[in-house]
């Protein structure tokens, strides 16, 4: 039997790269709307990545036996103290856009130092007694323009420095396999392997 899950997540590109990285292990996983569910608003207070995506997954967990997994990601620019990070998302709405933001961000890091690196934890709840917690990081580095037409949000001014490429022109099979998401959701099937869940 497949093993299943919840994401807590109305976002269809973050489904989407979930479902391609998880199913090749037999993971079945669900968006909120594939089960109705409708949790609560929830303000992403948090003072770090793990707090916002555990407040995630806790307000999902109150509507669903199964395991459920949230994840809070950001970008963080060194020339910028390592923002917007926490608030990747907030800063693109108050940029008015991605594409607003990512023009800000190249330009704040003309002749300095332009490394940048992706941050990811992913949090599960409903497996064990305590929130479990998986880290990514992929590092890399801001561009001057933006390349290529896959990804979503920050992904064409980040190049890789696994690929030299930016994560929005690779396919959608290598940004599995390095993009900061993937790197926390491999670690997240391997606590399933070793635990005999899957």
């Amino acid at each position: 039997m497949a093993f299943e899950v919840v994401l807590s997540t109305n976002n269809k590109h973050k489904l989407q790269e979930v479902r391609e990285i998880l199913s090749p292990h037999g993971i079945t996983v669900y968006g909120l709307n594939d089960l109705n569910l409708h949790p609560d608003d929830v303000e992403e207070n948090g003072k770090d990545y793990y707090e916002n995506a555990l407040i995630k997954a806790r307000s999902v967990q109150k509507l669903t036996s199964l395991p459920v997994i949230a994840d809070d990601s950001g970008i963080e620019v060194a020339a910028l103290d390592n923002k917007p990070g926490l608030h990747s998302a907030r800063y693109a709405d108050e940029c008015g856009g991605y594409d607003n933001a990512m023009a800000t961000i190249i330009k704040a890091v003309e002749g300095k130092d332009r490394s940048a690196r992706f941050m990811c934890y992913i949090v599960a709840v409903n497996l064990e007694d305590k929130p479990l917690c998986f880290e990514g990081i992929a590092e890399g580095e801001i561009i001057d323009h933006q390349d290529g037409s896959l990804g979503f949000g920050y992904d064409p001014v980040f190049r890789s420095k696994e690929t030299g490429e930016t994560f929005s022109a690779m396919s959608a099979k290598e940004k599995n396999i390095y993009s900061h998401r993937a790197l926390a959701l491999k670690k997240f099937v391997t606590y399933l392997k070793v635990n005999g869940k899957i």
